[in-house]
């Protein structure tokens, strides 16, 4: 970590979650964050929801499905921040519910572009400039659903599981060049894909949590635990938050 400031980096900035990635870093002193969507409505407004940044805020559109879009995203820290502490490899898509049979190649190959070839992207933009640096965290957003089986779901699940074993493998190749590489796996919170489902359905999913569903607040935690100096002997994990589903 940069002894003066540092600069965090965080895609799929414009969804629930990464809104609130993006409110608990921009919180935070002396740290500047860069913050990349693909939907530049969704990254306007978790802009306007940061209020009064305590640092600086840079933002670019971004698909993580391609390399070039990436490595410019991250460019953009290095060029207005000087470098790159911490990459949060957060953009992901859901698939059509259906059994394995059903679904069609469209479905599999956008759910491993996004998940899983997003998360590499992420990786060979950073790694780069985090060598140079001798020093960094990379967070992939990962899941509950990589760890389980969620029927009908085959290609989220199969892409998280992915994200797993990616971050241990990255983990142990970057390990010699002071660069960590973990994930979490967040259980059910309530976001925009649940805004349609009917009440009988969340509380359904609801029962499946120990500790009920959760929100996108209650996985910020883990998020600034791995992007810090406390987490130093922390690489190759995956952090479970899910209120308890992955127990039962």
């Amino acid at each position: 970590m940069s002894a003066a400031r540092r600069v965090v980096a965080i895609t799929g900035a414009g969804g629930t979650l990464g809104a609130a990635l993006s409110q608990q870093f921009a919180g935070e002193s002396e740290t500047d964050v860069v913050l990349s969507d693909i939907s530049t409505p969704l990254l306007d407004a978790t802009v306007a929801g940061l209020g009064k940044p305590r640092g600086g805020v840079e933002t670019s559109l971004a698909d993580v499905s391609d390399v070039a879009e990436v490595e410019a995203f991250v460019a953009l820290a290095v060029e207005r921040f000087g470098r790159l502490d911490v990459l949060i490899s957060n953009a992901g898509v859901l698939a059509p519910n259906g059994r394995i049979h059903n679904l069609a190649t469209e479905d599999w190959e956008r759910a491993f572009r996004v998940n899983v070839l997003g998360a590499v992207n992420g990786i060979r933009a950073a790694v780069p400039i985090m060598r140079a640096q001798q020093s960094g965290s990379i967070i992939l957003t990962a899941s509950v659903a990589g760890l389980t089986a969620w029927s009908h779901a085959a290609p989220y699940c199969a892409t998280k599981a992915a994200v797993i074993q990616l971050a241990k493998v990255a983990a142990v190749e970057y390990a010699r060049d002071g660069i960590r590489v973990n994930c979490v796996c967040p259980g059910t919170f309530l976001s925009g894909i649940h805004e349609d489902l009917p009440q009988e359905a969340i509380d359904a999913i609801a029962t499946k949590h120990p500790l009920g569903l959760g929100a996108a607040s209650d996985l910020v935690g883990a998020y600034s635990y791995l992007a810090g100096d406390a987490s130093r002997w922390t690489t190759g994990s995956a952090i479970v938050v899910d209120g308890g589903y992955a127990a039962l």
